[in-house]
């Protein structure tokens, strides 16, 4: 049994032979962790092969012939005999900025359980850069949550502690927000300049590139040449635009146009976040999405994209209102205006702008409420906007209208929207990869519902996908996990198990891998992952969380302090 499943990983089925043999003989010495006898899957893409792996402090210091490591000195030597050896897993889009903060405990334990060992984050909003005026609006959170600079934050995170390393995108929205505060309409040129300025700091303080979402205000307020010229000015320090495109529905195929159009006239690479087509009738053109970024890259152009593996995606309940609702701030105020109201609803109704409900593409029976906080509301957690709105006796709209305004909150919130072939489909793309678009979370202090892709994404991709339904084959599926993510973002000595890399290096079962988590009872961790090291730290030992922190900050390519070294 063990040896069929571990053969269904193999491209083809057949008999697998090592593409590069593995070094003969280790070095002298003793060292920290021996893992041996395992299918070591190096990141590469290359078929796996047999082995052992020596650690020593921080870094991956002897990849051997099976045996070569038996009689080497070790204070951890871990039997991998039928099990895999893989570089860690770098989630692309995370949003676990509260873990590594204020009363987060920095452990992302649901993270670490799906065998993830980097977060990268800043879809949308970032903590920093801040204005003074965005500063005094965060209060006491100025200093501590929130920060004046990019650096600043990455020091602060630092300072706290976290199990995984770190990294981050400054938030297009948080950028919109320091030059132009919740005001819609496009930015003048003081307002791109202050921007612009903000960009270079941030760039030169270790972040990643820029990152938007375009269907959430105020950054949808930005235009094309505004996102252009924001981009521009992270170019020359090797920036990247990700982006959540201003549509993943009805206008899938024009926001990839817009998408491509700012990489290029910015002179940047392009990431596409949790590539998606929403809404039954969509459907069709996730063929026709994949196609055209397939001729972009023919012609040139480097766009790539990410996504996570289910056909439901989550944000706030917030998605189902009018951008406009929410311009200068007013949204709450606007909600309780029965005048602004009636002239909500005529929008969603029958819609005048550029934006799409989320809560018409999934219906309301495909809308599944989670965050909700006040105890009038809490039994309604858990429950489909449909079923709620028939026990309030309203329409959907209505309650909507009711909930964001009585919960002052966007209310977390699952909508059904894709098609399993389609996720099928991406997942077997070259140039994908994999994000949770989650926070970690902890089980034994759930605090509320969540979606399973904070539990799930990665081993659900190793169990579902590669083991039981053949969609790739294992050795590619932990490429886009690892070794792709490094690449893209320039991660310098990761993403491989490679002598001489950082030893962040995963240990499981690809029998028992799997994501339990689900809709109904999604606070339940991954099974199959043994081992998890970060820097060469055990951060997971026999499926456990150990509490250690030896997580680190990572930055872009465009940093200018020297590399920080234990």
């Amino acid at each position: 049994m063990l040896l069929a499943a571990l053969a269904g990983y193999a491209c083809g089925g057949g008999p697998v032979v090592p593409a590069v043999a593995p070094p003969t003989s280790a070095p002298p010495g003793s060292y920290d962790v021996v893992i041996e006898g395992g299918r070591i899957v190096d990141g590469t893409g290359n078929a796996w092969y047999p082995g052992d792996v020596g650690i020593r402090g921080d870094r991956i210091v002897a990849i051997t012939l099976p045996g070569r490591l038996m009689d080497a000195p070790a204070e951890l030597r871990i039997d991998a005999t039928g099990k895999v050896v893989s570089p860690g897993f770098i989630d692309i889009q995370s949003h676990s900025r509260s873990s590594f903060l204020g009363g987060g405990d920095g452990r992302v334990v649901s993270k670490v359980t799906m065998g993830v060992t980097t977060e990268i984050m800043g879809e949308s909003t970032t903590n920093a850069p801040s204005s003074p005026a965005m500063l005094q609006a965060a209060g006491d959170a100025a200093g501590v949550t929130q920060f004046a600079t990019f650096g600043m934050w990455m020091e602060a995170m630092e300072r706290h502690g976290a199990s995984v390393n770190f990294g981050s995108f400054i938030g297009a929205s948080t950028l919109r927000v320091l030059g132009m505060g919740e005001r819609m309409g496009p930015a003048g040129s003081p307002e791109r300049r202050e921007m612009q300025r903000a960009v270079r700091q941030s760039m030169e303080e270790g972040a990643f590139g820029v990152a938007s979402a375009l269907i959430y205000p105020p950054g949808s307020f930005a235009t094309t040449d505004e996102l252009i010229s924001v981009n521009a000015a992270a170019s020359p320090y090797g920036g990247i635009y990700i982006t959540h495109l201003r549509s993943e529905a009805d206008r899938l195929l024009e926001a990839i146009d817009e998408a491509i159009e700012i990489g290029t006239q910015a002179g940047v690479p392009v990431e596409i976040y949790h590539l998606k087509a929403a809404g039954t009738r969509n459907w069709p053109k996730a063929e026709l999405a994949a196609a055209k970024i397939d001729s972009a890259r023919a012609a040139g152009v480097d766009v790539q994209a990410n996504m996570y593996p289910y056909t439901a995606g989550s944000t706030g309940l917030t998605a189902c209102l009018p951008p406009s609702a929410s311009a200068d701030g007013r949204l709450y105020r606007n909600l309780a205006d029965p005048a602004a109201r009636a002239e909500m609803r005529r929008e969603i109704e029958s819609p005048t702008e550029e934006w799409e409900n989320l809560c018409e593409l999934a219906g309301p029976e495909g809308t599944l409420l989670l965050g909700l906080g006040r105890p009038s509301n809490r039994r309604f957690a858990g429950r489909y906007l449909a079923d709620i709105a028939r026990e309030r006796g309203q329409d959907w709209i209505g309650t909507v209208f009711d909930l964001v305004l009585d919960e002052q909150q966007e209310i977390s919130t699952i909508f059904f929207l894709m098609s399993e072939e389609n996720v099928r489909m991406q997942i077997a793309l070259p140039w994908m990869k994999f994000g949770t678009d989650a926070g970690g979370r902890d089980p034994d202090a759930p605090g509320g519902l969540a979606h399973p892709r904070a539990y799930g994404t990665f081993t659900r991709v190793l169990g579902r996908y590669v083991r039981d339904e053949g969609v790739t084959d294992l050795e590619d599926a932990v490429r886009k996990m690892s070794s792709a993510v490094a690449t893209r973002l320039r991660l310098e000595d990761r993403g491989l198990l490679r002598e001489g890399y950082f030893a962040d290096v995963l240990v499981f079962d690809p029998v028992a891998v799997g994501d339990p988590s689900t809709y109904e009872e999604p606070h339940q961790v991954s099974t199959g992952m043994e081992y998890v090291f970060v820097n060469g730290v055990a951060i997971l030992s026999a499926g456990q969380h150990t509490g250690a922190m030896p997580g680190r900050p990572l930055r872009g390519p465009g940093w200018t302090g020297a590399e920080m070294r234990p």
